[in-house]
């Protein structure tokens, strides 16, 4: 079924950014992989080399530089799509101790009206970076900590927005291996990174990449909210009555980014201490789930697809009857939220976009859902260290 409604969407017309992405692999496609960073591309080099594969299996990237060729379009879908396929089969892996839980947790995966949306409707490569966050959790929850910085790494160089999820692998590098152990991890992501940036050095890709990201926040993207359902929108729909920049000062040279990259910064040191007090697996989804939820609820200039991160890491604790629940929840923001910010029919323009407090009522609910991931963290952090929880001396305490 999930195969079946993507190959009925790959070959839509697009509805968000895939022409533009195609002028990219056309550029790529005329010019070589090691000037991609030439044109205004704000991907760091993961995506290049997806886009350098598509346009050596199909001449056509060569004259197209929009997605109006059918065969074009429905190959910019095709990677994400199959990350789809990847995440389901890596969440099923995860929970293949509770057979039906994993089977469960894959077909959500494969049917989720957000993951379809995202992925195979919108094109967007939303399942590229959490596919490689999600393999190396599962790498690190099971002491393989070197394949994971090598998987996190490749997470971050596929989309800037992996940073959400970086605090709490820092956490647990450290939680189990000190200094030492987060400096190894520190320098094997290092070396992957430097290794995916080689081919561009020496057409200045990597300052051209810092140029064009930084000119993209400057046109029009450096909003409060950018149709994300958070604090941000309520603050644009109540104070502001539209969209607004985040660069309106505050007090003195403090704005709305700086403040939001603060309380950003201070929930996230605590999502840090909880993982480092308690470094076992469920302790370490739940914190990637909620450090995904913080960004997306605190941060400014968010985008509709940036909570997607939390809704497959979720999946992982599927098995408790809370954690169903919240993913139930979560599900229905995250999808309406998509379907409000690139309605796909008019009729759902109509209805979902005329409907104002839809969008106050998805932000509370995203800021509720939020909260209720982020005090579970703490407290199952706290539980641990409690007398009457604490394990035998010699246990591991990344057991499970």
């Amino acid at each position: 079924m999930g195969l079946a409604v993507r190959l009925t969407l790959l070959p839509k017309a697009d509805i968000g950014d895939i022409d533009l992405f195609v002028s990219w692999v056309h550029g790529i496609a005329r010019y070589g992989l090691p000037s991609a960073y030439d044109a205004k591309l704000t991907f760091p080099p993961v995506m290049s080399y997806i886009w350098w594969l598509l346009a050596a299996v199909e001449p056509a990237f060569q004259t197209a530089t929009d997605s109006s060729d059918q065969t074009v379009r429905v190959l910019m879908k095709v990677p994400a799509t199959l990350a789809d396929f990847g995440l389901a089969g890596l969440v099923a892996y995860a929970l293949r101790h509770r057979p039906r839980w994993a089977v469960a947790a894959g077909v959500v995966i494969l049917l989720h009206p957000a993951v379809i949306d995202v992925s195979a409707w919108m094109g967007q490569y939303e399942s590229i970076y959490v596919l490689f966050a999600l393999a190396a959790a599962i790498l690190a929850t099971s002491g393989r900590y070197g394949w994971a910085a090598v998987l996190i790494a490749l997470s971050l160089m596929t989309k800037p927005q992996a940073l959400t999820m970086l605090v709490p692998f820092v956490a647990l590098f450290w939680a189990t291996g000190g200094w030492r152990g987060l400096a190894r991890a520190a320098a094997i992501g290092a070396a992957v990174i430097v290794i995916l940036w080689l081919p561009f050095v020496a057409a200045d890709g990597p300052a051209n990449y810092l140029r064009n990201v930084a000119h993209y926040q400057g046109q029009g993207h450096a909003a409060l909210s950018v149709w994300a359902w958070n604090i941000w929108w309520l603050v644009q729909e109540f104070a502001v009555g539209g969209f607004a920049y985040d660069s309106v000062p505050i007090v003195g040279p403090l704005n709305f980014k700086h403040l939001g990259f603060l309380v950003a910064a201070v929930l996230g040191s605590f999502i840090a201490v909880a993982v480092i007090r308690d470094p076992r697996p469920r302790t370490f989804v739940l914190a990637l789930a909620a450090s995904v939820l913080v960004a997306f609820s605190f941060l400014t200039s968010m985008h509709e697809r940036y909570s997607y991160g939390a809704l497959v890491f979720l999946l992982l604790l599927l098995p408790e009857a809370r954690m169903r629940w919240l993913s139930v929840g979560l599900g229905v923001v995250v999808t309406l939220n998509l379907l409000v910010s690139v309605p796909p029919t008019t009729e759902i323009d109509s209805v979902l976009r005329a409907t104002r407090p839809l969008g106050v009522l998805g932000s509370i609910a995203m800021l509720g859902i939020t909260g209720v991931v982020y005090t579970m963290l703490r407290r199952t952090a706290a539980e641990r260290l409690a007398p009457s929880t604490r394990e035998p001396r010699g246990r591991s305490a990344s057991a499970g």
